[in-house]
């Protein structure tokens, strides 16, 4: 899992009398994207690591919005899961250029507790900052889901993470 050189910004913090409080103008920043590599031949990578954090995530008021590109989310495979139906939305068949725009978007409005996205290319420099500012304004997680190219020696980028193919239906 590869996390974003520009995500997680630290804030400054005064101690005053022995308490520690926040300056007016800052506030812990949970804000985070990180990027997720994943290959298909490794479908239970992803589950065993994101599907805790989901979970816990999914115990806050907030939603959490996927933006797949063509798979529609599988109710029953979200409910075994054990996250929140009621608060699990999802975008489908949105087009690849729009991708990052949305979910830069949501993550900004502070609707959403995480915001994942499936992207086939790399993100560029500017896409990434754009989605780190984004997290942190709003104060959400995004997920960058990329599948890895392995080539037929096994050879390709690192080993990475997928979320299986039957959480669709």
């Amino acid at each position: 899992m590869y996390s974003s050189g520009y995500s997680n910004r630290t804030t400054s913090f005064t101690s005053t009398a022995g308490n520690s409080a926040m300056t007016s103008s800052a506030r812990p920043s949970t804000g985070l994207i990180s990027e997720v590599l994943y290959r298909e031949d490794q479908p239970m990578m992803t589950q065993l690591l994101l599907l805790p954090l989901l979970q816990q995530l999914g115990q806050q008021s907030r939603w959490q919005l996927w933006l797949t590109p063509n798979q529609k989310l599988s109710r029953q495979w979200v409910q075994s899961a054990g996250l929140p139906l009621t608060k699990v939305m999802q975008v489908s068949q949105l087009a690849p250029c729009h991708t990052v725009e949305s979910m830069a978007r949501a993550l900004r409005t502070g609707n959403y507790s995480v915001v994942i996205g499936w992207f086939t290319e790399a993100l560029t420099d500017d896409e990434q900052y754009l989605l780190a500012e984004a997290a942190e304004e709003g104060n959400a997680l995004g997920f960058i889901m990329r599948p890895v190219q392995v080539g037929p020696q096994g050879k390709g980028h690192f080993s990475g993470l997928k979320i299986h193919s039957n959480l669709y239906h």
